[in-house]
């Protein structure tokens, strides 16, 4: 499999920063011709903040429309590297004693908790 995160990267990128700042821009054209564009860069301290914040609303839209052509198009998918540390051997405890999911416990434990709860349940709920 090809490594393509250096475009999946820069696509991010785009989708992120590139067209909210574009679609402000176009906008801001729509409504008083690149004067207004010109104003809008020299009147601010952070100009393309100021543009990434104001066409961020047409930019979701426009992503989400993309997503419906083909998910991960306009909201791309990002990698994330995912580290699982292995489970406790002791984690069932009887039904009898509720545990939320604040008790402060990693994932893999509160996840291997819910597991033991279904199996209980599935053994009681057995012809």
């Amino acid at each position: 499999m090809a490594d393509n995160r250096p475009f999946d990267a820069f696509r991010l990128s785009v989708m992120q920063d590139v067209l909210p700042v574009g679609l402000a821009m176009v906008e801001r054209v729509r409504q008083g011709g690149a004067a207004k564009v010109v104003e809008g860069l020299t009147s601010s301290s952070d100009p393309l903040a100021d543009l990434r914040e104001e066409g961020a609303p047409a930019a979701k839209a426009v992503r989400e429309r993309l997503d419906q052509v083909s998910p991960g198009l306009g909201n791309p998918v990002v990698q994330v590297d995912v580290e699982v540390d292995p489970a406790p051997e002791s984690v069932s405890q009887p039904l009898s004693e509720p545990r939320t999911v604040d008790d402060g416990d990693p994932l893999p434990v509160v996840l291997a908790r819910i597991e033991s709860k279904l199996d209980q349940l599935q053994q009681h709920l057995a012809p």
